[in-house]
């Protein structure tokens, strides 16, 4: 895939080909980039088979962005958790009493979670809210 051009807009980084064709991701599939400057932004390189942003330590390959999944995050658990960077995984995992692999799955949406394992997630998330919510200097 030959780029013509690469910019950011609305939380997505988008390409267009020497073709004419233009695609995009949500950067929400990467934090990195997402929380990244302007000029750390700019300060990439294009390769033969992707976007690399030494400063970053970051890679898009050209290939994802032809992913559907990628395009924007799935609502509900996924959303929750890509746009939301304080909840992390493991800890939530180990809130709700399983493996940090099984809540990841759930998240990507390989598995699908029960309606008693949904119930549970959310209890997590809003309990961990309201602990937050909690806090006083």
């Amino acid at each position: 895939m030959n780029i013509r051009k690469l910019w950011f807009a609305n939380n997505r980084i988008y390409i267009q080909t020497t073709e004419g064709e233009e695609l995009y991701q949500s950067l929400y599939f990467y934090p990195r980039l997402l929380h990244a400057t302007p000029e750390q932004l700019a300060d990439y390189e294009l390769w033969d088979d992707g976007i690399h942003w030494e400063a970053l330590d970051e890679d898009v390959s050209f290939e994802s962005f032809r992913y559907p999944e990628t395009k924007e995050p799935a609502t509900g658990l996924q959303a929750a958790f890509l746009t939301n960077p304080e909840l992390n995984v493991s800890a939530v995992a180990r809130r709700i009493g399983i493996r940090q692999s099984l809540l990841a799955s759930y998240i990507k949406g390989t598995k699908k979670p029960s309606n008693e394992r949904k119930t549970q997630i959310l209890n997590a998330i809003h309990s961990i809210g309201q602990s937050l919510m909690n806090v006083n200097f």
